[in-house]
């Protein structure tokens, strides 16, 4: 991922330098475990942890001739273990390395992003408690419909980040296993407890059964986590552009001393930092087909797979973490505008409130076709502008005989759209919703 939209912890995850940390630690384990099973001296164990070391430009040199990552590691810790280095790797191979690694990057990655929801998700309670009973027009198909609260808006989008942090618990938890079976993974040559030990050490579970490789379902499973929270991430962004537009103007980002919004028109203030979201969102998701391509392997193992994952594994994970931080951001310094909403909200003259109408005339008596042609009747005159929807209402005599006008004037009140704010509070945040 390009410095633009990389933060340091995130990228520091997929830095070389921690890679070759990570097959080195994996090494060391394994030569503690072999150790305690007599396959290897004690004194070889010790003089891995001692004399381990790796240079990240030799790596590279050997690389380039050997055409082999792992036999290039190995080779330039054997240049700084000495002769112990013959009992590295024993019945190991490159993917025991490999995958063990990606899983214990994939671990650390799922651990920073659950602690950017965890941000993401205390700001949008904030955010919706503010405005619980800040009333805003609902729209369906962009146009208005009934009336709800800025609040329930913003609660609903807690909502799908907190099932998005479940999912992603759940992701870590299948994404962290260990798999160290030697070739086809049968652990012909090196023993299981081995592959316990080394699991034990790294934080992760042992692979119940790997071809080699560690099945690509689980892989696949964390990256379609990872665009679903890509996708909360644009339908909020999504609605924060719709609420900034110059006609609507209910909400809009923070628009910082000096920032300019066009190099041709200084009066433009643009939604640029949903904007961008909505980019990254779509780049995230675009990691979901290759991840599950790659499900796909050839018998045992074949390295299909290494190229996508070492491209869509950093970029998406660096990706969604700057795109989480971005937002919590974007939603902490949100300007809302209640007067805005209301002005909307009253636009329409009534008609807001049709369907309330439509259930008084039925529930006293007339049939609910006669009911929607003259309710329907009414608001498409008062949308022409032909007057206000109640007005026109009192003045049909057949609507008239079951609605007084003073019961019409009734049913045009906003509060009654906002009685079960609290019940659904409670349901998002729990009892001290």
């Amino acid at each position: 991922m390009i410095p633009r939209y990389s933060r340091p912890e995130m990228t520091r995850i997929w830095a070389p330098e921690n890679r070759f940390r990570i097959w080195f630690e994996i090494e060391a384990h394994a030569c503690d475990a072999q150790a305690a099973l007599g396959v290897i001296p004690e004194s070889a164990a010790r003089a891995v942890w001692e004399r381990g070391a790796f240079k990240i430009d030799r790596i590279d040199e050997i690389e380039r001739e050997t055409r082999h990552d792992v036999i290039a590691f190995l080779t330039n810790l054997a240049e700084h273990i000495g002769p112990e280095a013959r009992f590295l790797h024993q019945g190991m191979t490159s993917s025991d390395v490999l995958d063990t690694c990606l899983a214990v990057q994939l671990k650390e990655a799922a651990d920073l992003l659950l602690a950017d929801l965890d941000g993401l998700l205390a700001a949008l309670k904030q955010r919706a408690f503010e405005h619980k009973y800040t009333p805003t027009i609902g729209r369906s198909h962009g146009i208005h419909a009934e009336p709800t609260t800025f609040g329930l808006k913003l609660a609903g989008h807690y909502a799908e980040f907190a099932r998005g942090r479940e999912r992603l618990v759940a992701a870590r938890k299948q994404i962290a296993t260990c798999a160290i079976s030697g070739a086809v993974g049968t652990f012909a040559n090196i023993d299981p407890a081995v592959e316990v030990h080394v699991a034990k050490m790294l934080g992760l579970e042992p692979e119940p059964i790997s071809t080699q490789v560690i099945p690509r379902d689980r892989h696949a499973q964390f990256f379609m986590t990872l665009a679903l929270i890509a996708a909360g991430i644009e339908r909020l962004a999504t609605e924060i552009r719709h609420l900034q537009r110059t006609e609507v103007r209910e909400a809009e980002e923070y628009f910082s001393p000096g920032q300019k919004g066009s190099s041709a028109m200084p009066h433009k203030r643009n939604p640029v930092l949903a904007e961008n979201l909505t980019g990254l969102a779509r780049l995230i998701r675009s990691t979901v087909t290759p991840a599950l391509e790659d499900v796909a392997l050839w018998h045992e193992r074949d390295i299909s797979h290494s190229s996508v994952e070492r491209v869509i594994a950093p970029d998406a994970t660096i990706a969604l973490d700057f795109a989480l931080a971005r937002l919590t951001g974007l939603i902490d310094r949100l300007v809302v505008y209640p007067e805005r909403m209301r002005a909307n909200l009253e636009l329409s003259g009534g008609l807001v409130d049709s369907q309330r109408v439509l259930l008084a005339l039925t529930q006293a008596g007339m049939s609910r076709e006669d009911a929607y042609a003259a309710v329907q009747r009414h608001a498409m005159a008062a949308w022409r502008g032909d007057g206000r929807f109640a007005e026109l209402l009192k003045r049909d005599l057949d609507v008239g005989r079951y609605l007084d006008p003073q019961t019409i004037d009734s049913l045009f009140d906003t509060a009654y759209h906002l009685k079960h704010v609290d019940t659904i509070f409670r349901r998002v945040f729990g009892q001290h919703g």
